[in-house]
């Protein structure tokens, strides 16, 4: 499967733009719809991460007989130190609340591309809106961890089903939107870290603060609905099992051609039409692993920066209290985030694994930081976080951009909704790690 990858990497160069006096008006519609739904269906996700320290302050305030009313509002002060280590530490790691929020996103993208290709389009937006909804709902009402944990999930489940969705559905379209998908993500990061630290900071309550965003879920609505300009052929409300994704008629005669070559020579087992079989996604599978894997490992030396170790960088001589610390950690992070993931027009890297290497490099540096404490100002750790999200950003949309291109349009479809499963494998995984982390360095 890797041969046939790299022998279609000339086919699914980028498609031309068809014909037409609308033909860029088209084109920016469907970018914009992109980035819009980028934007929306990450939102969400990065809101519950940046508000991680106040969900579990909620409990840590209840456990200290604060009243109802208080424990959403509550926020850590400097100089509130909650236990007798160096660090400050919660009583619970916010690796908790990344664990809530990942294990479902990586439950649906190892399970959900074998069998989502049967719902279609419109009814999977419906229910990641749902999802969004539901879990800004939850959490801002809740009165207990538990209850908030399940917002969290809900959310998780919103931005997974979707982040999968999505990407397949950019087969139907002209493949800059690609560019528009990763640039939102990336802004779903700044706008969701910055917009929740702003208002925290401007003295309005969680509470508060999580029910304005229920705006970002009707936004996914008429993004999708109004804002994109669908193909006749994008399964919608109803798909048949023997529909394959859309070429335009250009790319379609390049397609052919190469088939009656192939049959002339040694392909017989080449199939364009019918669904794609278990045996073929099995090989897609492995074909991805070159692109899967190191994307993984970056994503999983990032998040263990951020949910094991950035709680831990707590610097006692700063202005800012603790939570203020860390929020600006992940409003920092997503800023070199959006800023990587909108490079794909300006530069591309094939060779992700060079992101991973230096991704390790910086994990193992912040490591050696918080136990021997040699950094003398958070200002040194802010440039660190805003690397990191650079190298992070940089990896996700160049390894989504290489995957539809070297891809067959056969396969296309499945490779880029069962390759999203690599972020969240890491997450998933630095999620895990960062408990033992929190655990050894709380108890020094």
């Amino acid at each position: 499967m890797v041969r046939t990858m790299e022998r279609s990497a000339s086919i699914n160069a980028d498609q031309p733009q068809q014909p037409g006096t609308n033909g860029c008006c088209v084109k920016w519609r469907n970018w914009c719809g992109f980035w819009l739904l980028g934007l929306c269906n990450n939102f969400a996700y990065v809101v519950m991460l940046s508000a991680a320290h106040d969900i579990l302050e909620k409990q840590e305030s209840k456990n200290s007989t604060v009243t109802a009313s208080d424990q959403l509002a509550v926020g850590l002060r400097p100089g509130n130190s909650r236990n007798s280590s160096r660090y400050d530490c919660s009583p619970v790691s916010t690796g908790a609340v990344l664990l809530a929020d990942i294990l479902p996103t990586l439950f649906i993208k190892i399970s959900a591309p074998f069998v989502i290709h049967k719902v279609p389009y419109g009814f999977r937006v419906l229910f990641c809106v749902a999802m969004a909804a539901a879990s800004f709902l939850l959490v801002s009402f809740s009165s207990a961890v538990w209850l908030s944990i399940v917002g969290v999930i809900f959310a998780s489940i919103s931005s997974g089903l979707g982040e999968l969705s999505f990407l397949s559905l950019s087969v139907f379209f002209n493949r800059n939107v690609l560019e528009g998908w990763g640039s939102g993500t990336g802004a779903a990061g700044v706008a969701g870290s910055l917009l929740y630290a702003g208002l925290i900071q401007a003295h309005l309550s969680p509470r508060t603060t999580l029910l304005i965003m229920l705006i970002v879920p009707i936004a996914m609505l008429a993004s999708y609905f109004c804002l994109l300009v669908h193909e006749p052929s994008l399964p919608q409300w109803s798909r048949s099992e023997t529909e394959c994704p859309p070429v335009d008629s250009e790319e379609r005669q390049r397609l052919m051609d190469e088939f009656e070559d192939d049959l002339e020579t040694s392909a017989p087992e080449n199939r364009t039409m019918g669904p794609v079989t278990l045996q073929e996604k099995l090989a897609v599978i492995k074909g991805l692993l070159p692109f899967v894997i190191p994307l993984g490992l970056v994503y999983f030396a990032e998040y263990f920066i951020n949910q094991g170790l950035m709680e831990l960088l707590f610097f006692h001589n700063s202005s800012l209290s603790h939570a203020e610390q860390y929020r600006w950690y992940q409003t920092l992070y997503q800023v070199g985030v959006f800023v990587s993931r909108s490079s794909l027009r300006l530069k591309k890297f094939r060779k992700t694994w060079i992101f991973s290497l230096l991704q390790m490099v910086n994990a193992v540096f912040l490591i050696f930081a918080v136990f021997f404490q040699f950094l003398p100002s958070i200002w040194i750790v802010f440039g660190i976080i805003l690397y990191e999200g650079l190298l992070g950003g940089v990896a996700y949309v160049n390894t989504f951009h290489f995957i539809s291109k070297e891809t067959e349009s056969r396969y296309r479809e499945f490779a880029m909704a069962t390759s999203s499963v690599g972020d969240s494998l890491g997450i998933a995984l630095a999620g895990a790690a960062a408990f033992p982390t929190h655990s050894y360095f709380c108890s020094l």
